[in-house]
């Protein structure tokens, strides 16, 4: 037998795939950074989780509950962030710095008055807060002593992650992963110091914990404007750059950021609902679904990597004018994300015997974790893929409305009457329950191939 020859000019599918250089050297370069980011953020929270977790299911479940607050402030920014970065991409492929700083100026606006808000509500009734989620007192006494030192970390949050978005826009990723690398550092060794009073300080457990954060969110936040400005980066704008709207603008802006901020404040209101629910059924239901939800964000890293990767690189070509070019690599993303999320979704299944390692809780506890570990691993491609859908395809063309409705419809029309009838009528096992809400993403992954296919999403904004 002789081999099969393959003619000169022709190529196999996966070589087509594999034969855009550009396409590769952009994602690797603006998607590591941005992964590495987000893997030591998600490492030293769940080294967070470890830690607090030691004291007791009591402070775990406190400390998780208090987070969720930073939680709904952190989408609600993420918001604002992502749909400002539709015009940042576009702006930066168009060479339009003025319109750059324009728009980082219109985000920390909205940003620092979210962040203020929060805070102060954080301060005034801390408890009257944390009660919509539980209603355990000892869960609501030290989850309120946490929440209201972690609050005054919130401005410094606003300030340096609308920043770090807008470097990200701009394809300047390394000094976002920088910064991060140095401040959660600083994090995870003061709670190391604070949570159990080590090195002669007392131990301040809950509290102390809440002190670090404090800390580490200022030095990021000073880290990322203090280089930003000194390396004269495109956001770096003066006060009049900064604030120089018009009103053509201001419509335009809020016409495609508005959507954005709607779609995660529902989506994140959703999340809280799960938590709430979770936290209803019993103390050790809500310890398991926080010992998952470290896990789930640990193992998205890579994701929201590539994620806002693709978001930056569509944008780009979109203000570049190359329309045809923007879809074929939303193509690429399409298929590049669900593979690598299976590979990763196998991968998780192996972490479930380390948990009575990583965490002293009871029996009961690590068993519902480790079942919500297998469906998280079983829905993970397609969780993938719908995460590409709406934070790259979408947004990158400013199709931010079918992007609301994509989320919105998944959450609120699915996951949370799912798991309410699994939780309160059918009294299922929590880990059934989280089953059921992971149903969200089964729904949304047929919507979301048609609208990558229907081309809807691409438009210039600028």
């Amino acid at each position: 037998m002789h081999p099969v020859r393959i003619p000169p000019g022709s190529s196999t599918p996966l070589s087509r795939f594999l034969s855009d250089r550009r396409f590769f050297t952009d994602l690797f370069r603006i998607a590591i950074p941005i992964a590495l980011q987000n893997l030591v953020a998600s490492s030293v929270n769940m080294l967070d989780t470890i830690m607090v977790g030691r004291l007791g299911a009591v402070e775990l479940a406190a400390v998780g509950l208090g987070n969720q607050v930073f939680f709904l402030l952190l989408l609600l920014l993420f918001g604002i962030g992502s749909g400002s970065g539709v015009f940042t991409s576009q702006y930066w492929g168009a060479r339009d710095q003025a319109g750059i700083r324009r728009t980082a100026g219109m985000a920390l606006a909205l940003g620092l008055s979210a962040s203020l808000v929060f805070t102060a509500a954080s301060l005034a009734a801390p408890r009257a807060i944390l009660g919509l989620y539980s209603r355990d007192p000892a869960v609501l006494d030290a989850g309120a002593v946490y929440l209201r030192i972690a609050a005054l970390s919130y401005p410094a949050l606003a300030a340096s992650f609308i920043f770090s978005m807008a470097l990200r826009g701009v394809e300047r990723v390394r000094l976002p992963l920088a910064a991060t690398v140095i401040s959660l550092s600083a994090n995870a060794f003061l709670n190391w110091v604070l949570i159990f009073g080590t090195l002669g300080f007392p131990a301040l457990g809950v509290r102390g914990a809440a002190i670090a954060t404090v800390v580490s969110r200022w030095m990021e936040a000073a880290i990322v404007l203090v280089v930003t400005y000194a390396k004269k980066y495109p956001p770096a704008g003066s006060l009049r750059e900064l604030t120089d709207w018009t009103r053509p603008y201001v419509r335009r802006f809020t016409g495609i950021v508005l959507p954005v901020v709607f779609n995660e404040a529902a989506w994140a209101l959703g999340i809280t609902f799960y938590n709430g629910i979770f936290a209803r059924i019993s103390t050790e239901a809500i310890a398991a679904f926080n010992i998952q939800s470290t896990i789930s964000q640990l193992s998205m890293v890579l994701f929201m990597g590539t994620a806002n990767a693709s978001a930056v690189m569509l944008g780009k070509r979109i203000g570049e004018g190359n329309r045809e070019g923007a879809y074929d690599w939303a193509g690429r993303f399409a298929v590049l994300g669900p593979v690598l999320g299976t590979a990763i979704g196998i991968l998780l299944l192996p972490t479930i015997p380390a948990l009575p390692i990583l965490f002293r809780l009871e029996p009961g506890v690590l068993f519902q974790a480790g079942a919500m570990v297998c469906c998280l691993a079983a829905v993970f491609p397609i969780k993938v893929f719908n995460l590409h859908i709406v934070v790259g395809v979408c947004r990158s063309g400013g199709d931010t409305r079918f992007a609301a409705f994509f989320d919105i419809f998944g959450v609120w029309l699915v996951g949370v009457p799912l798991a309410a009838l699994g939780a309160f009528a059918w009294n299922l096992s929590p880990w059934a329950v989280f089953l059921l809400l992971c149903m969200d993403e089964a729904a949304k992954f047929g919507l979301g191939l048609w609208r990558l296919r229907s081309r809807k999403w691409l438009r210039d904004v600028t």
